[in-house]
């Protein structure tokens, strides 16, 4: 039997649920809507998808994965993408970590925490590699180092510039000092490339931290950021703890680091692929 209830509405209005016993948040349905963590708003996720997970509302910028972010900045289907067989062991034995690399492949769609490559932007060709945030939280073991310090040696052989989008928790712990070492053969490799007159330029997002950040990310002849990116190498309660007093506020953020000279401009999603492209045409009418 028809009955009115079962022509009933489907409401887009989120259920308000308690938090905490403090405040009342949305209760957000997944598979269609998403809650932005800065300004609270309620976002379609299709139209999130359209606007290259930038929040409409306020600006906040949403992680993507290294692929997506690939799409975004290079030309069409000029990306050829380096070493994308390789992916990382237990070398070490360490309890549980095959488990982990499974979840992280699963999860990520990935086979690794970075992809490397080489495309065009506004028409010139650059190599490029892009952390996977997704991926173990783009953390850095014995595989993403070669597979970075790969991409600089090819970069150095084909005389190309360099851009690089970092986003790491650090250090692969899972992989105990080889993982560190990685920081000395990125550098090495990315000392040469600048020897030879070649131009790296680094994009830090969300978030940019430890190892990684303490070399490689930092090392670059520009630096940019995205906006309100987390960067910084130790956590600031360490930090804190460490030299006994209280962090100004905003500390470790990219508009922060940005005031103290660590880096060199902020720029939004929307307009990098424009920005990168501008630099990348001055370093070649430079190089003329």
């Amino acid at each position: 039997m028809l009955t009115k209830t079962k022509f009933k509405k489907l409401t887009l209005e989120p259920e308000l649920i308690a938090h905490n016993n403090k405040m009342l948040v949305p209760n957000v349905p997944n598979q269609l809507l998403i809650l932005c963590p800065k300004c609270k708003s309620i976002l379609f996720k299709s139209e999130l998808e359209n606007k290259m997970k930038v929040c409409w509302e306020c600006g906040h910028h949403f992680r993507i994965s290294a692929r997506k972010r690939l799409d975004l900045i290079l030309d069409g289907t000029s990306f050829k993408e380096h070493d994308k067989e390789l992916s990382s062991n237990n070398i070490l034995a360490f309890p549980g970590y095959e488990e982990k690399l499974a979840k992280a492949k699963k999860e990520s769609g990935e086979v690794e925490g970075v992809i490397c490559g080489e495309g065009t932007i506004e028409g010139i060709k650059c190599a490029i590699f892009a952390m996977e945030p997704f991926f173990m939280m783009g953390s850095m073991g014995a595989v993403i180092g070669e597979k970075i310090t790969g991409l600089f040696e090819f970069a150095t052989d084909e005389k190309l510039p360099v851009i690089g989008f970092t986003a790491s928790g650090g250090a692969r712990m899972q992989e105990g000092i080889i993982s560190l070492l990685q920081m000395a053969k990125i550098s090495g490799a990315v000392k040469r490339h600048s020897n030879n007159g070649n131009l790296y330029i680094t994009v830090l997002t969300d978030p940019t931290t430890g190892g990684v950040m303490a070399s490689f990310a930092m090392e670059g002849d520009i630096i940019l950021s995205e906006p309100e990116a987390l960067i910084g190498f130790a956590g600031p309660r360490v930090i804190e703890q460490t030299i006994r007093r209280r962090l100004p506020d905003g500390f470790q953020t990219a508009e922060f680091l940005k005031k103290k000279g660590f880096v060199d401009d902020i720029i939004e999603r929307r307009e990098l692929k424009k920005y990168l492209g501008n630099l990348l045409k001055l370093h070649k009418m430079e190089e003329k």
